[in-house]
C-alpha cells in the first residue's frame, strides 16, 4: 500500500509473521518462567507436580489460543478482545473488559514487570541499588517507596516514549528482545544439563523443609491448614502468570500484515514454542537443584540465576542479571505496544475520552499510551510485584472465558461469516477451556478469597464510568464522528 492511499485516521499494518510471533513469545516469556518455580514446588511439593502444572497451564492456554485465533481471523480490528466482547455481547461487557485492561490487567502487568527489571538492575549492581525513600503508615498499612520503584517508573516512561514511533519499529524491537528471551532459556537449560552437575534422582523427591519464604501456609505444602487442591490452584496460577500474554496478538490485529493468516499461525506456533521451552527449563531447573533447595531460594534471587552458578560460577551473576533486565524489557515492551490499542478501540467507540483515540503523526495512538504510562507508573509506585500479578492473572481470566464462550454466540449469530480460519477441536477445545477456566476462578476465589473479591470491585467498579462516559453530551460517539 503507497503512502496516498493510506488513510490517514488509521493504523497502519506493519506487523509481518515474524514480529507477530515476537509479540507473543516476546510478551509471554517475561519474569513469570525464571521466578515462579520456588513458589510453585512450595505449593505442590514435588518436581513432577510442578511440571504438571506448567503442561496444563499451557494446554489450557494453547486452547484458548485456537479459539482465539478463529476469532481474530474473522475480525482482524484493533482492540481484539474488545471487538469480539462488544459484537457478541453489547457494549457493557466490552467496557467492563476495557477498563479492566486500563485499570488493572494491562497497567497492573507493566507495573510488576517494570519493578521487576529494577530487581535485576539491583542484581546487577551487587545489591547497592535499592534505598528506602519513604516509610509510613497509610489505614493501618505499612507503605514503603523506594528507589527500585523510581527505576520502574523510568522504564515505563522510557519503553511508552519508544512505542511513540511507528508500529514496525516497535514489531522489530520485539522480534530482537525475543531472540534474546529464547537464547536466555536455552542458556539456562542447556547449560544444566551439559555443564552443570546434576541427577535425575532429584525428580523423586519433594520440598519438604524448604523455606518457602513469604508462602502462605494454606497454600503451602505439608504446612497446617494445606490443601492439596488450594495448592495446585496456586501453582496454576503462578503458571498461568507464566503464560500470561499469549492473547496479546489479537490487540494489535489491526496492525498485523494478512491478518486471516498471520494471526492464526502466531497465536498457535508462538503458544507451542513456549510450552516447549518452559517445560525444558524446568526439566534443567530440577536436574540441578532438588525440591527443597529450589523452595528454599531467596525471594531476592530467581531459581534461573542459582541453576546458573551451579554451571557457570559467581561469574554468572552479572550475565544472568543482565539477561533477565533483557526479558523484563522485552516484555514491558510489548505490553506497552498492544495494551494502548484497547482505549484506542473503545475511544472509536465513543465509549471513552475522545484523547484515547488520536493519532500520532506514526499513526500510533499516542493519548492512549500517554495515559496508559501515567497510570502504570502510579501502580509501580503504590504496589508490590506478586499483589499486582495475582489481580492481573484473576481479572483477565474472567474475560478469556467470557470471550472464548464468544465463539458459539458468533457461530450461532453469524453462521456465514467468512471465517479463514476454524478453531481446532471445536465444539470441545472451547468448551474444555471455559470448563478449566472457571473452575481455576472458582478455586482461586475458594483460595484467596479477599484478593478476589478485591478484582470483582474494581472490575465492577467501571460501571458507573461507563454510565457518565456514554451519558455524556458527545458519549457514545466515536471520534470519527
Amino acid at each position: 500500500m503507497t503512502p496516498e492511499n493510506i488513510d490517514k485516521g488509521s493504523l497502519i499494518r506493519g506487523l509481518g509473521l515474524l514480529a507477530a510471533i515476537s509479540i507473543i513469545v516476546g510478551n509471554v516469556i517475561g519474569t513469570g518462567v525464571f521466578l515462579k518455580a520456588r513458589v510453585m514446588t512450595c505449593n505442590v511439593g514435588s518436581p513432577e507436580w510442578v511440571i504438571l502444572v506448567w503442561v496444563a497451564a499451557g494446554i489450557l492456554s494453547l486452547a484458548g489460543a485456537l479459539t482465539y485465533a478463529e476469532l481474530s481471523a474473522m475480525k482482524p480490528e484493533a482492540g481484539g478482545e474488545y471487538i469480539f466482547l462488544r459484537d457478541a455481547y453489547g457494549r457493557v461487557w466490552s467496557f467492563l473488559y476495557g477498563w479492566m485492561q486500563i485499570f488493572i490487567a494491562k497497567t497492573g502487568s507493566q507495573a510488576a514487570v517494570a519493578v521487576a527489571f529494577a530487581i535485576f538492575l539491583n542484581d546487577l549492581l551487587g545489591g547497592g541499588l535499592r534505598q528506602v525513600m519513604v516509610q509510613t503508615t497509610i489505614l493501618g498499612y505499612e507503605y514503603e517507596l523506594t528507589s527500585l520503584q523510581i527505576v520502574a517508573v523510568m522504564m515505563i516512561v522510557i519503553i511508552t516514549t519508544i512505542n511513540c514511533a511507528a508500529v514496525s519499529v516497535g514489531g522489530q524491537i520485539a522480534t530482537f528482545f525475543t531472540v534474546i528471551k529464547i537464547g536466555l532459556v536455552l542458556f539456562v537449560g542447556l547449560g544444566a544439563f551439559f555443564l552443570a552437575d546434576g541427577s535425575f534422582g532429584n525428580f523423586g523427591m519433594t520440598g519438604d523443609g524448604g523455606v518457602c519464604e513469604g508462602v502462605e501456609n494454606t497454600v503451602k505444602y505439608g504446612a497446617a491448614g494445606f490443601t492439596f487442591i488450594g495448592g495446585f490452584g496456586a501453582a496454576m496460577l503462578g503458571a498461568l502468570w507464566g503464560y500470561d500474554g499469549w492473547n496479546n496478538l489479537t490487540l494489535v490485529a489491526g496492525e498485523v500484515k494478512d491478518p486471516q493468516r498471520n494471526i492464526p499461525l502466531a497465536l498457535i506456533g508462538g503458544t507451542v514454542l513456549i510450552i516447549l521451552l518452559y517445560v525444558f527449563i524446568h526439566f534443567a531447573y530440577f536436574y540441578v537443584l532438588t525440591p527443597t533447595e529450589i523452595a528454599s531460594v531467596s525471594t531476592a534471587s530467581s531459581v534461573a540465576k542459582e541453576v546458573a552458578i551451579r554451571f557457570f560460577g559467581a561469574g554468572v551473576l552479572s550475565l544472568m542479571a543482565a539477561g533477565l533486565m533483557a526479558s523484563s524489557v522485552g516484555t514491558l515492551h510489548t505490553s506497552i505496544l498492544t495494551g494502548a490499542r484497547v482505549p484506542y478501540a473503545m475511544a472509536k467507540d465513543g465509549v471513552m475520552f475522545n484523547f484515547f483515540g488520536k493519532l500520532s503523526a506514526t499513526r500510533v495512538p499516542v493519548g492512549a499510551l500517554i495515559v496508559q504510562g501515567i497510570w502504570a507508573c502510579l501502580l509501580a509506585i503504590s504496589g508490590s510485584f506478586d499483589t499486582l500479578t495475582d489481580y492481573v492473572v484473576f481479572g483477565s481470566w474472567i474475560f478469556y472465558t467470557v470471550v472464548t464462550a464468544s465463539i458459539f454466540v458468533f457461530r450461532r449469530k453469524y453462521p456465514d461469516a467468512v471465517r479463514p480460519y476454524k478453531a481446532f477441536g471445536y465444539p470441545v477445545v472451547p468448551i474444555l477451556f471455559i470448563l478449566a477456566a472457571t473452575g481455576l476462578l472458582v478455586n482461586t476465589i475458594y483460595a484467596t478469597t479477599l484478593k478476589s473479591l478485591i478484582g470483582i470491585f474494581l472490575i465492577l467498579a467501571g460501571l458507573p464510568v461507563y454510565y457518565y462516559l456514554i451519558r455524556r453530551p458527545n458519549g457514545n460517539k466515536s471520534v470519527e464522528e
